[in-house]
């Protein structure tokens, strides 16, 4: 019984990392500004979720602090998708998903900060290690690279911190499903983005479309389906392993659609960034027993 859950949860987190890999491609491809393309995607991924929760009567009631957390870590989360999103108009999808993996150190450094949680020394030199593979993952020192891609980068970064500001306030809401606090952040997203996006260029074509509802139904709705159902049946220590899926989708989708191949300097700071996340992860698996984690502990947004 246990193998089989295993099994479970392993087909489910490889198939939501690969799907999460993809998504720069949809993004980019759609052909419209960042705010539009969250836009749509908290419309049509918060629609369906909304249905889901309807239908499995899942949705359970809430106060006024659970409300706060909720709209703090929505705020977050969309903020977060919009600079990720921006990123890719600066550098590559692979360069900013790659940096994006910086997530958990700011996760570490943000629990420090705001809920005074000491920080674990052992662990703190692979911090700088990730640090130096954004430097080089950014083009330093390699010719014909402007400061666009240091935009890119630095937009990047900026998604990984709000992205550890979203995982905090969801932390805070055990007692609501997973999939209602998505559907809640959506909501939020659309009213938040609402004005903003109504000024931009409206998708025309087909394509932008196709784009925009894939990224909604299946990279959202769908995969967070997927995802949180992996958390409920996998370790710590298989959930970190298998997200490493995600960057490598992402580079390979980024070659096969576009050709862009990172200079030698790229290729090492973004091996840095990984072997440090890894190893970062495999530190805090270690120093501690590895429950199951609760689906409203981990947010992978991408």
């Amino acid at each position: 019984m246990n193998d089989e859950r295993t099994r479970s949860g392993t087909w489910r987190m490889l198939a939501a990392m690969a799907l999460s890999g993809t998504i720069g491609l949809l993004v980019v491809e759609s052909g419209q500004p960042p705010v539009v393309v969250v836009f749509f995607r908290c419309l049509i991924g918060g629609a369906a979720l909304l249905a889901w929760l309807a239908f499995t009567r899942a949705w359970q009631p809430f106060g006024a602090r659970a409300l706060t957390w909720l709209v703090i870590g929505g705020a977050a989360l969309v903020a977060n998708w919009l600079c990720l999103f921006s990123a890719y108009r600066f550098t590559s999808i692979s360069v900013a998903t790659v940096v994006y993996q910086t997530q958990p150190f700011m996760l570490l450094v943000l629990a420090a900060l705001l809920r005074q949680e000491r920080l674990d020394v052992a662990r703190l030199p692979w911090v700088g290690v990730a640090m130096l593979g954004v430097l080089l993952s950014s083009g330093l020192g390699v010719q014909g690279l402007d400061g666009a891609t240091w935009h890119g980068v630095g937009l990047a970064l900026a998604a990984a911190a709000l992205y550890a500001v979203a995982t905090l306030a969801t932390q805070r809401l055990p007692q609501l499903p997973s999939s209602q606090i998505a559907a809640v952040q959506m909501v939020l997203g659309v009213v938040l983005l609402a004005p903003l996006a109504w000024g931009h260029a409206r998708p025309g074509s087909a394509v932008a479309w196709g784009a925009l509802a894939t990224l909604g139904l299946v990279h959202t709705a769908f995969m967070y389906t997927l995802m949180y159902a992996a958390f409920q049946r996998l370790p710590s220590s298989a959930i970190a392993m298998l997200s490493f899926v995600y960057p490598a989708v992402a580079l390979l989708v980024d070659l096969a659609w576009y050709g862009a191949w990172p200079q030698p300097l790229q290729w090492l700071g973004m091996a840095l960034i990984l072997g440090a996340v890894l190893a970062h992860r495999r530190a805090g698996a270690a120093a501690r027993p590895t429950p199951v984690p609760s689906p409203t502990t981990v947010e992978r947004a991408a």
